[in-house]
């Protein structure tokens, strides 16, 4: 495999929570000045091709892939079109698990659910149904590698829900112990929620008999 394949197939799986230079040597095991000088060749070759939308933004070592300033336009307008398409099954509890654990990163995410969840992050953030509120910060408690984004709810996910505020979400079990803890549980819950709402809906919806 070509090293600058390798190195450039870790930034696209990393996503928006990119990938430092201590990850990139660990994973790949080459050195780290290696790995800066292709970074540099990928970040050239993105700048010089006029028909690539990709760029590389880097912070504190901390390397991930975005689309061009260019296209910041188009970008905004696929944004600011209303979710039309029915959330699937694995985008709905992905989204259950940020609107109770708030704010999460995805490796919590992931440690709960047990599966990569890099695809489901990135569209929920697509629809604005979540967002990004920072990074972890790790003072004073365990390191995690490359300071992960948190990920909080928006209020498009309110809208979405007919929740008016946070405080309307169902209540989780209290007496569940942290190892039940999964993706299906944050789901039923969320869900029953929907359901009781359809279900208010359909109530107001029927029209009184006339005694006439």
């Amino acid at each position: 495999m070509n090293p600058l394949a390798e190195i450039e197939g870790l930034l696209f799986i990393s996503g928006d929570e990119g990938i430092s230079l201590g990850d990139l040597a660990k994973v790949t095991g080459y050195l780290k000045p290696a790995i800066l000088e292709m970074i540099a060749q990928l970040k050239e070759k993105y700048q010089q091709d006029e028909n690539c939308a990709l760029t590389l933004l880097d912070s504190d070592s901390v390397y991930r892939l975005a689309t061009k300033a260019q296209l910041a336009d188009v970008m905004q307008h696929y944004f600011e079109e209303p979710l039309t398409t029915p959330l699937t099954q694995t985008l709905l509890e992905v989204l259950a698990i940020v609107a109770y654990k708030q704010p999460v990163t995805k490796q919590e995410i992931e440690a709960i659910r047990g599966v990569k969840s890099d695809f489901a992050v990135n569209k929920l953030l697509e629809y604005q149904l979540i967002k990004e509120l920072g990074r972890l910060e790790t003072h004073g408690r365990l390191a995690v590698p490359g300071r992960p984004f948190l990920y909080v709810t928006t209020p498009a996910f309110l809208d979405y829900f007919g929740l008016t505020t946070l405080d309307e979400l169902p209540e989780l079990d209290k007496n569940l112990q942290p190892e039940d803890l999964d993706g299906d549980i944050f789901l039923r819950a969320l869900q029953s929620r929907q359901m009781r709402k359809e279900s208010l809906e359909n109530e107001d919806g029927k029209t009184p008999k006339s005694n006439g």
